[in-house]
C-alpha cells in the first residue's frame, strides 16, 4: 500500500528545475489523495510556469512511478502568485502585488529592452503583468513596445494604462511630445514619477515592472524611499567598466532594503552570422563574478545579437516577434526565475487581518 510519507519522502527528493529547491522544501505539495495504490497529487508553484508545465508534469510522474506497486498518477499543477512585502513593510499599491525593478549603474547595457522583454515573457508564462517607463528624461518603452498616442482619463485625475502584447504600460513619453525634452530639476523628475505610478489604474497586476533610468540619483532614490518595490534586478555587460557601475547600483538597492532578485548580464557572447565564429566581445565572467562577489543569483545571459535591438525598434521585443526562438526563451527563464525568487520572500499580510479600530464610549 502507498502511503502519503512515501510520495513525500519522493517528492522531497525532486528538484524544481526553476527554484533549485526541492518540492517538499519550497511548500509546493498540495493535498495528497490516495486510493489504494493510486496518487492524486496537487502542486502550486509560486511563479508562471506556462511553457514549462508539461516538463514539470512529466518530472513529478516519472519520480512518483519510481515507487513500487503504484497505480495510476493523477498530477494537477497551478501556479499562485501572492503579493509579497516590499522595503521597510511600505504599503502595497492598489491593483498591484509585486514590484520588480530594473536598474543599471549605466546606460547603454540594454536595461530598457531586458525590461521590456522581462515584462513580456512573464505575460507568456501566465501572468498579469504592467511595465512603467521610469526614465522621465529619456523615455523608451513607447517605441519600443510600439505604443503611441495619449492614454484615456475617466475622471480628469487618474489615467488609464496603455495596452502593448497583452500587458500594461505607462510612459511619460505618452504625455508628451516626442521631440520635447525634460528639462526639470529632481524634485519634478520624482513627483512625476510619483505621479505617474500612483494615478495610473493599474489593473490586478501579478507583477509591474519598473524600467528605471541608469545611475543611482534622484529617481532611484525616490523609488526605494516612497515606492513599494518587491525586489530589483541588475543589468550590466561582461566588461568592466560596466560592472563597476552595476556594483555601485546593486550596493544601493542593499543600503536601503530593497532585495537583489538577481543580475542578467547582457551581450556575453557574439556569434558573427557571416562565419559563425564567437567570441566574448566585451569579456568573459563578469556577472558570475559579481554573482559570487555578492552572493546573488544569475539570471541568465543574453548574446549580443543584432535581432534584439531590431526588435525592439520596430515596436516588437523579441518574446513578442520570435516566441519560440532562442532569445525568447532565455528571457522566459531569467522571467520564471525572477519569479521564483520572488515566491521565496516574505508574504505581504496587509489583505488578511481587518483592521481594528478603538473608540471610547
Amino acid at each position: 500500500m502507498i502511503t502519503q510519507q512515501q510520495i513525500e519522502t519522493v517528492l522531497g527528493q525532486t528538484i524544481d528545475p526553476t527554484t533549485g529547491k526541492d518540492y517538499v522544501t519550497s511548500k509546493a505539495v498540495g493535498h495528497i489523495q490516495i486510493d489504494q495504490n493510486n496518487v492524486t497529487v496537487n502542486i502550486e508553484l509560486g511563479y508562471p510556469a506556462k511553457s514549462v508545465l508539461e516538463a514539470v508534469h512529466q518530472q513529478i510522474e516519472q519520480a512518483l512511478r519510481s515507487l513500487p506497486g503504484i497505480g495510476s498518477v493523477t498530477i494537477h499543477i497551478t501556479s499562485n502568485i501572492i503579493a509579497h512585502s516590499a522595503q521597510r513593510k511600505l504599503k502595497l499599491l492598489p491593483g498591484v502585488k509585486n514590484i520588480i525593478a530594473v536598474a543599471s549603474g549605466k546606460g547603454g547595457v540594454g536595461k530598457s529592452a531586458t525590461a521590456a522583454n522581462l515584462a513580456l515573457a512573464l505575460a507568456a508564462e501566465g501572468a498579469t503583468v504592467g511595465i512603467l517607463d521610469a526614465d522621465i528624461y529619456g523615455p523608451s518603452q513607447p517605441q519600443m513596445l510600439g505604443v503611441s498616442g495619449r492614454p484615456d482619463s475617466p475622471d480628469g485625475k487618474t489615467i488609464e494604462p496603455m495596452r502593448a502584447h497583452g500587458i500594461q504600460m505607462m510612459s511619460i513619453g505618452l504625455l508628451i511630445d516626442v521631440e520635447t525634452p525634460m528639462v526639470w530639476r529632481g524634485p519634478m523628475v520624482t513627483q512625476a514619477l510619483q505621479q505617474l505610478l500612483n494615478d495610473t489604474l493599474w489593473q490586478d497586476l501579478d507583477y509591474l515592472v519598473i524600467d528605471l533610468p541608469p545611475g543611482t540619483g534622484d529617481i532611484q532614490l525616490t523609488l526605494a524611499q516612497k515606492i513599494p518595490v518587491t525586489g530589483a534586478v541588475i543589468v550590466t555587460t561582461p566588461q568592466d567598466i560596466a560592472l563597476l557601475d552595476a556594483r555601485k547600483g546593486l550596493k544601493m538597492f542593499e543600503k536601503v532594503g530593497i532585495p537583489i532578485l538577481g543580475i542578467v548580464e547582457n551581450m556575453s557572447l557574439h556569434t558573427c552570422s557571416k562565419c559563425g565564429h564567437t567570441e566574448p566581445i566585451f569579456g568573459t565572467g563578469g556577472g558570475e563574478k559579481m554573482c559570487r562577489d555578492y552572493n546573488v543569483e544569475l539570471l541568465g545571459a543574453l548574446p549580443l545579437d543584432i535581432r534584439i535591438r531590431e526588435h525592439t525598434d520596430t515596436g516588437k521585443p523579441s518574446v513578442v516577434a520570435e516566441p519560440d526562438g532562442q532569445i525568447a526563451a532565455i528571457y522566459r527563464t531569467i522571467a520564471r526565475r525572477t519569479a521564483a525568487k520572488i515566491s521565496d520572500m516574505a508574504r505581504d499580510y496587509s489583505d488578511v487581518f481587518t483592521q481594528i479600530i478603538m473608540e471610547d464610549d
